[in-house]
């Protein structure tokens, strides 16, 4: 049967095409723009978004399971309401959902709230589902490459509580190994929550310890106060994206994002191998810098 992939030109979503491909499935995604992106020759593309009905209702025909994944937008709640809506409506009630960590507890957090509320709909309407829940990306340091690299500051407010960092590759790794498992089994599964974190729970001293060692000169900790990292991204985003950014980054700094006990154990159960570090994506980032 066909897997569907929501979000598929991502970092994430692109990675789990890969992924679902690697395992010989039948993989259709869903893009606003095919013309803007390659696909492999066997991967079947649809044109259209989660707020067009007909493309979903398209986007759907024939599909056992699906990937679903929302960008931060304005519209994301409505987005993901629609489509689960538009699943049920054809029967489709297999899914894995990319949440956040701490989506229940974050809830100032606009998207926090948002990913929550999407995890209660899935639960309530009846799908089968595994909820994935990352932590912060190790991914998202890319950005800041020039602080770090030019200016020896790690510049992302984390905070002093600490973030079990995951690499991107893992999340979709563990994404198309989940969606396989639903996809082939017999009967609809309970719904399960894991937990996607890296190996290790890092502080922002650690990082730029990390930074120091890798590039054998200083780097430090630029602190957290959330308020530069604001207008430094208001930059190159709308300013309530910033702003809900910023609400983000008070929570690391208060709260952290701590895994469970256990949770790295049962990560390298599924993947079969060690998590990606963020000592490995340091090294690599440096050389190409």
């Amino acid at each position: 049967m066909t897997i569907l992939v929501t979000g598929a030109t991502g970092r994430v979503g692109s990675k789990v095409v890969e992924q679902l491909l690697k395992r010989d499935a039948q993989v259709r995604v869903l893009v606003r723009d095919p013309s803007s992106t390659e696909f492999p020759a066997q991967v079947e593309v649809v044109q259209g978004d989660m707020l067009d009905i007909d493309s979903l209702r398209r986007a759907f025909a024939g599909v056992s399971t699906f990937f679903l994944l929302n960008a931060v937008a304005a519209d994301e709640f409505t987005q993901a309401l629609i489509l689960l809506n538009i699943a049920r409506e054809v029967g489709v009630k297999r899914v894995v959902y990319l949440s956040v960590i701490h989506a229940d507890q974050f809830v100032n957090v606009p998207h926090f709230a948002v990913k929550s509320g999407a995890e209660r709909m899935i639960q309530q309407m009846g799908f089968s589902a595994t909820i994935l829940r990352p932590t912060y990306f190790i991914d998202n340091d890319e950005m800041v490459k020039e602080a770090i690299v030019g200016h020896g500051v790690y510049p992302m407010p984390i905070g002093s509580r600490g973030l079990a960092m995951v690499d991107a590759r893992d999340i979709a790794e563990v994404a198309a190994i989940e969606l396989i498992r639903r996809d082939q089994a017999a009967d609809e599964l309970a719904t399960e929550t894991i937990n996607l974190v890296g190996p290790d729970t890092l502080t922002g001293a650690d990082v730029a310890a990390i930074w120091t060692q890798v590039l054998g000169r200083p780097v430090v900790y630029g602190g957290d106060d959330p308020t530069g990292f604001e207008q430094n991204v208001a930059n190159f985003m709308p300013k309530w994206m910033a702003y809900e950014m910023r609400l983000m980054a008070e929570r690391f700094v208060s709260d952290g994002m701590i895994p469970d006990t256990g949770d790295v154990a049962r990560l390298t159960g599924i993947l079969g191998r060690e998590l990606h570090s963020y000592q490995a994506f340091a090294v690599r980032l440096a050389r190409s810098a």
